[in-house]
């Protein structure tokens, strides 16, 4: 179960719309609801939350300049349990190799500086040795969409608070398909950078040499955004703490006899025990020669596009095999950070109504061009706004966050009602009057309306859609140059209280003139 040194505190307070502290109010709200307590090591108390969200929200509504940019103004954010967070305890899946950390990670602290707000640590395979997700003593984490099946790991954890909506992005770490895995099982996006690319101080390391610190995001322009803000030029500064150096039960023989440590994870640790020195060398000789060959394959090609996994098994196929259904997982991934490459995991799809996953693979070096590769994998969508979705209106940062951007500027076709619905907070209805603009049920033509056409990313627009209250609806809004796209109209049931406004020619019109 996860830790909290408080108890959720309940809304008192009106606040506006989609604001930081109405993002971490709902957040909790939905952590109750979905009942998955297993995501957790340590989940923060909601009222600590909520001062800090306080504290961005007016940071944000800072109009004279005084404070810099919050590109990640209210996204809220779960980090790996071996990831350090100032004032949580950095477990790494253990609960006796436990310390409390005065600072946060750097990966932390710059998604922090931009306005991401930590809500938790969260569960992993121990010390970061399995690509299951059930290797805890906080209990295995199960799918996001099937909870007879694994999550992934070892950033299970993460993977599922974002796949189940609770935070916008999770931090991960990648040493073999860790951060890869985990988003192909639910059906997320999962960055892997280029070793260096992100600062591994902070970090419980798994191997040193290898470890990145990923990210997850249920859109491929948000995991962008937060991996732009982490990065930093090439270069690792070492972790606080690394296993073995505690003085306590996890080192030497110790490793093996705390009663906290996973058994299959104590068998690995027992059986490591026994290779001889002399073999590292052995390997690393092997290594650098299967290198050479692998990257002499790949040559000038942009990347490889692989499946993340060769399939997904439940929970109880794990139990049954443990290392042999980890070690399976693992083909497609483990090769990535032992040769040095960049990878990102992206959905593909389903297979048996459960996520299917894709990666793409490619040179250190090469992390924008993969992201650009892999978001040609599923093209973008249009949108036509009409309402508080407009340049510069309250929920235009909705659409920034999930990478859309403007395309053009117009009006609807002249075949349109524009009404203000009686609605909190107030947003207008668009209503089609009928194929030529004749006069609709209230008696009046139709009428061109403002409209801005967006372009953003397919899972964009199905957030949007799963979030979309009633009586708004997503259909198709003709344009007045006789196309149409996608775009937010209502329901007409719910125009007996509205008020027609389209005499303003746009919500933005009238908007302005109640001021």
């Amino acid at each position: 179960m996860p830790t909290t040194s408080g108890t959720p505190a309940a809304p008192t307070t009106p606040v506006p719309p989609f604001s930081a502290l109405a993002r971490v109010r709902t957040a909790y709200e939905r952590i109750a609801r979905v009942d998955r307590p297993e995501i957790w090591i340590t989940l923060r108390p909601q009222a600590e939350v909520e001062a800090e969200a306080r504290a961005l929200d007016a940071r944000a509504a800072d109009t004279d300049g005084a404070t810099g940019p919050l590109p990640l103004a209210g996204r809220l954010l779960a980090v790996k349990g071996n990831i350090d967070v100032a004032g949580l305890p950095t477990t790494a899946g253990c609960p006796s190799y436990a310390y409390l950390p005065e600072r946060d990670a750097p990966a932390v602290a710059r998604l922090r500086e931009a306005g991401a707000l930590v809500l938790g640590t969260t569960n992993m395979d121990q010390f970061a040795t399995g690509l299951v997700g059930t290797r805890s003593p906080y209990g295995p984490v199960r799918g996001a969409h099937d909870p007879e099946r694994i999550s992934g790991g070892s950033s299970s954890g993460s993977a599922v608070a974002v796949a189940l909506g609770i935070v916008d992005l999770a931090l991960g770490t990648d040493t073999a398909g860790s951060g890869r895995v985990p988003a192909a099982f639910n059906g997320i996006v999962g960055l892997k950078p280029s070793r260096g690319l992100v600062p591994t101080e902070g970090v419980v390391p798994a191997c040193a040499s290898l470890d990145c610190v990923t990210v997850f995001a249920r859109t491929l322009p948000e995991a962008r955004s937060a991996l732009a803000l982490m990065s930093v030029p090439p270069g690792r500064a070492a972790p606080h703490r690394t296993p073995g150096h505690t003085g306590d039960a996890h080192t030497g023989d110790g490793y093996t006899g705390a009663a906290d440590l996973d058994p299959t994870v104590a068998g690995i640790i027992r059986r490591a025990r026994d290779i001889p020195a002399h073999r590292l060398y052995a390997d690393q000789a092997r290594l650098a020669s299967l290198r050479t060959a692998a990257l002499g394959a790949l040559g000038d090609a942009d990347a490889l596009l692989l499946p993340t996994t060769p399939g997904h098994p439940t929970l109880a196929e794990v139990a049954a095999d443990p290392l042999g259904t980890n070690a399976r997982l693992g083909r497609f991934t483990n090769s990535t950070n032992l040769f040095d490459l960049a990878a990102v995991a992206v959905p593909g799809g389903e297979v048996h109504g459960r996520p299917f996953g894709v990666m793409l693979i490619g040179h250190a070096g090469t992390d924008e061009r993969l992201a650009d590769l892999a978001a040609l994998l599923t093209p973008p969508v249009r949108l036509a706004v009409v309402g508080a979705h407009l340049t510069g209106l309250p929920l235009n940062p909705q659409l920034l966050a999930l990478g859309a951007r403007l395309v053009r500027t117009t009006t609807t076709a002249p075949v349109y009602r524009l009404y203000a619905l009686p609605t909190e907070p107030p947003k207008p209805g668009l209503v089609h009057t009928g194929p030529t603009g004749a006069a609709g049920a209230a008696g009046a033509a139709g009428a061109a309306i403002e409209a801005e056409i967006w372009e953003l990313p397919a899972e964009g627009l199905g957030l949007l859609l799963a979030a979309l209250p009633r009586p708004m609806a997503l259909g198709r809004v003709e344009l007045a140059d006789t196309t149409t796209v996608p775009g937010f109209l209502c329901e007409p049931a719910a125009l007996s209280d509205a008020q027609d406004i389209t005499e303003y020619g746009g919500w933005r019109a009238y908007t302005t003139t109640r001021r």
